[in-house]
């Protein structure tokens, strides 16, 4: 089947609501009550989103050679391999038990990128944040800061009942994919399946530039070690830290291999930038894979890496080129808040983060 060709990007793909400002101000206020309350309660700051890792894992990224035009765009416009770090995490702002399901976050860094900067993107990285959905929860940051309000008053709170709660939601979160239906607002209160995190596929779920093109992106597992792993549930009951020990022990003799995919933007009523909501269908707009990512056998929970990764990193999708601005309403939201939060644990913590060279 024919597609058609890619939509090529300007920057009035883009629709800016008047008051996105005062959103990203009280989405800072509401994460800071998060913040606070981790800190506060375990002596030490965590990431305001996505604060428990269950993995980190170095490896490479080897952009292929011969794509087509389109396709070798910004860091993908020459074959190469890169060295890159992955943190495997969930996405609560609190550290909670495995039991509490809750979808599963991919972050990767990829060191030594050369190309024109974001503004105010530090160092020569190039960072891809996903999530094990291809949707968002929220058309817009207004919609996603009342969601949040909601969550940071859970902070912390009643852990056992979220743990009840979340057995519920997966059961509902069961019910609706047996008729076909998928629920990402089930999924973020904790109806997200237990399964296993190398098993799983990532995206993006928001656009972001691509060259001269608009892109989502996604990584899929490909060797047969990660694919059998793929839907394979882990069992988290009395066990707080399941995920990361299931990860640990698959990860000293398993290597992994990943392919990066890119989705261009063919049709903008049918992919809309502006509504991260929308899945952007496959038929119309097929995901390609431009690179391969690799990871040998590791430790994936070495004291070394959890000090350098953990502790002194932070991933935001806007530490990176040019070639691949974030877009959207949503991306345009995660700027200062992603600084926000890094910034609050560089205090706290007394400890600098910075961006790595090989």
């Amino acid at each position: 089947m024919s597609v058609n060709p890619p939509v090529l990007y300007t920057p009035q793909v883009e629709s800016f609501e008047e008051d996105e400002q005062k959103t990203v101000s009280e989405l800072n206020e509401t994460f800071d009550v998060i913040l606070t309350k981790t800190a506060e309660d375990y002596g030490h700051a965590v990431r305001s989103v996505h604060a428990k890792a269950h993995g980190i894992l170095e490896g490479t990224m080897a952009v292929r050679s011969g794509l087509p035009p389109e396709l070798s765009q910004g860091l993908f416009a020459k074959p190469g391999t890169y060295k890159i770090l992955m943190r495997i995490s969930t996405n609560a702002g609190d550290i909670l038990p495995d039991a509490i399901s809750l979808p599963r976050g991919l972050a990767i860094k990829v060191i030594d990128v050369p190309g024109a900067r974001l503004p105010d993107a530090a160092g020569t990285t190039q960072d891809f944040v996903m999530v094990n959905g291809p949707v968002f929860q929220a058309k817009t940051s207004k919609k996603f800061l009342g969601s949040l309000k909601m969550l940071a008053k859970t902070t912390d709170r009643m852990e056992g009942t979220k743990e009840v709660l979340s057995d519920v939601l997966q059961s509902v979160n069961t019910a609706l994919e047996a008729v076909g239906v998928s629920s990402p607002t089930v999924q973020s209160l904790g109806g997200a399946p237990d399964s296993d995190p190398l098993g799983e596929t990532y995206y993006s779920v928001t656009p972001f530039r691509y060259g001269d093109y608009i892109a989502k992106f996604s990584i899929r597992p490909v060797s047969r070690e990660l694919t059998e792993l793929t839907g394979k549930e882990i069992d988290t009951k009395d066990q707080p830290d399941a995920i990361r020990d299931t990860v640990r022990a698959e990860m000293q003799h398993l290597t992994g291999e990943w392919e990066f995919c890119v989705q261009l933007c063919r049709d903008l009523k049918k992919q809309p930038i502006e509504d991260p909501t929308t899945q952007w269908d496959e038929t119309d707009a097929p995901f390609v894979a431009v690179a391969t990512i690799r990871a040998e056998p590791q430790d994936s929970w070495s004291e070394a890496n959890v000090l350098k990764v953990d502790e002194q990193m932070r991933f935001s999708v806007w530490t990176g080129l040019a070639a691949h601005e974030p877009l959207g309403n949503i991306n345009r939201a995660r700027k200062a808040t992603y600084e926000h939060s890094a910034k609050f644990r560089e205090r706290f913590n007394r400890c600098p983060i910075h961006e790595p060279s090989s």
